[in-house]
């Protein structure tokens, strides 16, 4: 018996790893959907996975490449300036409520 493993072309893998892609709309996991589709295709399931893992990869999306990349690092950077701020005005608004407090109160 041959220990060697089996040699897929790169399209094959790739046309499986969308197989189980489309196919995972219809299952509640990635998982189910690639048990379903292994023994079809005559593959380990684990294999499968792992193709379908790597093809995401390798047609996700450069971070560079988003469009709103720019207006993410502009945003956070305005929240690191305005979180002092605000923790200052946290502060001064519990000592002016306390005085508002007195004065409503005061006999």
């Amino acid at each position: 018996m041959s220990n060697k493993s089996k040699r897929f072309p790169p399209e094959f893998r790739d046309r499986a790893a969308c197989m189980v892609l489309e196919e995972e709309e219809n299952h509640p996991s990635r998982w189910s959907a690639v048990m379903i589709i292994a023994p079809k295709l005559d593959i380990h399931p684990d294999t499968l996975s792992k193709w379908t893992r790597l093809h995401e990869r390798a047609n996700a999306p450069a971070v560079s490449d988003l469009p709103d990349r720019e207006t993410i690092r502009q945003l956070e950077r305005e929240n690191r300036e305005l979180r002092p701020a605000n923790e200052i005005l946290r502060k001064a608004s519990a000592y002016f409520a306390e005085g508002e407090l007195d004065r409503i109160f005061r006999p």
